[in-house]
């Protein structure tokens, strides 16, 4: 038992690498929008779900004084590693959103790139809610970013597997991804992730389930939620949102 444990220790770890790595080359408009939004801000800032830290370490690099937790330690730990790399002191821990505490009150707080559609129930999104708001101060933000469910991209692509070359730890890799519908009636999706070296061994494999949240059915939340007011804007215009639209980003105050 022990072996098998420390394995899938060892793949939970090499994934958040892995995964550190791959975001270390996309080009995505989130990093200034959410830097600005924390600029903006006198008091402190909270990140829910920071994971490896590529926004989380660009806001400390920022002089922002923001916290942040993960419900993975692997991917703290990466963050960590990334943060002496570059002389940063990170504040993190681990944590879940749907119940967590905090001594400091925030007047941000930020829960970027689909993160928020990781909790698979009602019950657990409206709990997460309640957390942030308990975590703000008085006019307090929570602002976060999900995708806008495209139906001509579920058509195609999803159920597909699509096979990749990347390099990582200095040698060719092989990464096999598929996305595919895991529950139709819940609206749940499963997002596969194999990686394999050059010899064609298995580093790690992943079966993520993640939720479509279309913007009425946040909307349904928020209203049930304790704040006090929200809007929903497009591809981090500040614009509100409109057909044409792929990233949904959402503003709830205290």
């Amino acid at each position: 038992m022990e072996d098998d444990d420390s394995r899938v220790d060892s793949y939970r770890l090499e994934r958040a690498r892995f995964y550190d790595r791959q975001l270390a080359g996309i080009d995505r408009p989130d990093v200034d929008y959410y830097r600005r939004l924390a600029n903006d801000v006198d008091g402190s800032v909270l990140e829910i779900a920071c994971g490896t830290g590529r926004v989380y370490l660009e806001l400390l690099a920022a002089g922002v004084d923001v916290d942040g937790f993960d419900l993975s330690a692997d991917a703290l730990s990466v963050l960590r590693e990334n943060a002496a790399e570059r002389d940063l002191e990170p504040s993190v821990w681990t944590a879940d959103a749907t119940d967590f505490e905090t001594d400091r009150r925030y007047d941000l707080a930020i829960c970027p790139f689909n993160a928020v559609q990781n909790l698979p129930t009602i019950d657990d999104q409206l709990s997460a809610l309640e957390s942030v708001h308990d975590a703000l101060a008085p006019g307090g933000r929570f602002v976060f970013d999900v995708f806008v469910p495209g139906f001509d991209v579920i058509c195609e692509t999803y159920g597909e597997w699509e096979t990749k070359s990347t390099e990582y730890r200095g040698e060719a890799h092989e990464v096999r991804t598929r996305t595919r519908m895991a529950d139709e009636v819940e609206q749940r999706f499963a997002v596969e992730t194999e990686l394999y070296d050059s010899s064609g061994s298995l580093v790690f494999a992943e079966d993520d389930r993640l939720s479509m949240l279309p913007k009425r059915q946040i909307e349904l939340l928020a209203r049930a939620s304790p704040f006090s007011d929200w809007a929903v804007t497009g591809d981090f215009s500040d614009e509100p949102i409109e057909d044409g639209h792929s990233i949904q980003v959402w503003k709830l105050v205290v």
